[in-house]
């Protein structure tokens, strides 16, 4: 499975590249993650607790990062073994260049391959959760490094102008 996207982070490139080089950064941003210890010069190891469809499982597993450029682009690739489930393996080859607002466009290509109990799960659906998985770490670096994103003000506020309601208020009328 592969698949390519971009994003625009709201900070330097060298910012950007200082996280995804941060064990602590990368253990906020990567969904399920229990533990994350290690440099990026002898790679990390990793325990990331998953559920792909009905199959749950920990994978522990390793983490290298290589074609190291400085501010402008790196490799991350990981390999885990999840016991029964199988063996998650993938990599992201991640660049770095100055975004047309003076944040960071990011543009990353991933690559991902399962086997074992997971493979069997059919390709539609390893494909969607490697997307999610994907879409979800760039997200939550991009939070990290932002902040949460800001609610619409009209969200915020409720149509009256008080307090929020929840979609079952609204609904009803209460609130």
């Amino acid at each position: 499975m592969q698949m390519s996207d971009t994003r625009e982070i709201k900070a330097d490139p060298a910012a950007v590249y200082g996280a995804l080089l941060d064990p602590e950064m990368l253990k906020a941003c990567v969904p399920g993650t229990q533990e994350l210890t290690g440099n990026p010069d002898d790679g990390y190891e990793a325990t990331v607790v998953q559920k792909v469809g009905p199959v749950k499982a920990t994978f522990k597993g390793t983490v290298t990062m290589s074609d190291l450029v400085e501010n402008e682009r790196l490799t991350i690739a990981g390999e885990g073994k999840g016991g029964a489930a199988g063996f998650a393996k993938g990599g992201a080859s991640v660049t770095l260049s100055p975004g047309e607002t003076g944040g960071t466009l990011l543009a990353y290509d991933v690559e991902a391959k399962v086997g074992g109990k997971l493979a069997q799960l059919g390709s539609r659906l390893i494909d969607g959760f490697a997307k999610k998985m994907a879409d979800q770490f760039f997200a939550n670096l991009q939070e990290q490094l932002e902040g949460p994103a800001e609610a619409p003000a009209e969200e915020e506020a409720g149509e009256d102008g008080g307090e929020k309601k929840g979609w079952l208020g609204r609904l009803t009328g209460r609130g």
